[in-house]
């Protein structure tokens, strides 16, 4: 699949693998702060998010697969990766699979093990939207803010609106698909799955995507890893506290 991407600055290659219901538009902020450090950042969408296209299925080894046929058609053969939640998922995967073309690795408050599928209230919150004549993005919080009260997490799944037509907004990911295989969403990495380079995991101190039952899981398939956590931040670190964030991952790249 030909994955849609914005590319930002010049130098040294890194992929920002972006969350579910994201894009990689998620990113640009920090990417146009770390292209300032000569890296050229590639903000890809994901099959069935953003503007990349819309396919029927939708795995983590369809992910990866994608991925490696974007670096084979931007001649990328050395890359770093970034992915967060979703996205670290299929980076995890990807980098497993392909260990010789990852310089370092980047894994955004995810871990290698199952997460039992969490998202319904949101979901059925877009399918709502979905289903309404929208004409206004302030008529389409108002209808969201009926499922979701967290401000912060309506305007980044507003993001995925666009206008369809002179006065008609709709949403830009496969969300039926989506909706159709949340449980894949959640899957973890196989117990021989494991990368041996070097991987900085990140977690956001108010998020419970990463415990302390889980460093012994992410130390098996990642045995050169180091763990850090980001204080006052949940699962959106990278959005909550940008400076702290872009300052850990930024010297743990040029390190």
């Amino acid at each position: 699949m030909k994955l849609h991407s914005n590319i930002i600055g010049s130098g040294k290659p890194i992929l920002i693998l972006h969350g579910f219901l994201g894009m990689g538009d998620n990113w640009k902020t920090f990417a146009k702060q770390l292209a300032e450090e000569n890296f050229e950042c590639h903000l890809i969408d994901q099959r069935n998010h953003g503007r990349s296209p819309h396919s029927n299925e939708f795995s983590y080894d369809l992910m990866a697969d994608d991925l490696l046929e974007y670096c084979q058609e931007n001649d990328l053969e050395k890359v770093n990766l970034l992915g967060h939640s979703m996205g670290g998922k299929t980076a995890m995967r990807f980098a497993c699979q392909n260990p010789q073309m990852i310089e370092k690795l980047v894994i955004v408050d995810i871990t290698p093990k199952y997460y039992a599928p969490h998202h319904q209230t949101i979901l059925n919150g877009l399918t709502d939207l979905s289903e309404r004549e929208l004409d206004s993005r302030g008529k389409a919080d108002e209808l969201l803010s009926e499922y979701i009260d967290e401000k912060g997490v309506r305007q980044f799944l507003l993001k995925n609106l666009y206008w369809k037509e002179k006065s008609k907004l709709a949403l830009r990911m496969n969300l039926d698909v989506l909706k159709e295989k949340i449980e894949s969403l959640g899957e973890g990495l196989g117990e021989d799955q494991k990368f041996e380079g070097q991987t900085l995991f990140v977690k956001g101190e108010k998020s419970n995507y990463i415990t302390d039952h889980d460093r012994d899981l992410i130390q098996d398939h990642f045995p050169k890893s180091q763990l850090v956590t980001i204080k006052n931040s949940g699962h959106w670190v990278h959005a909550e506290q940008r400076d702290a964030f872009f300052e850990m991952v930024s010297g743990y790249l040029n390190s």
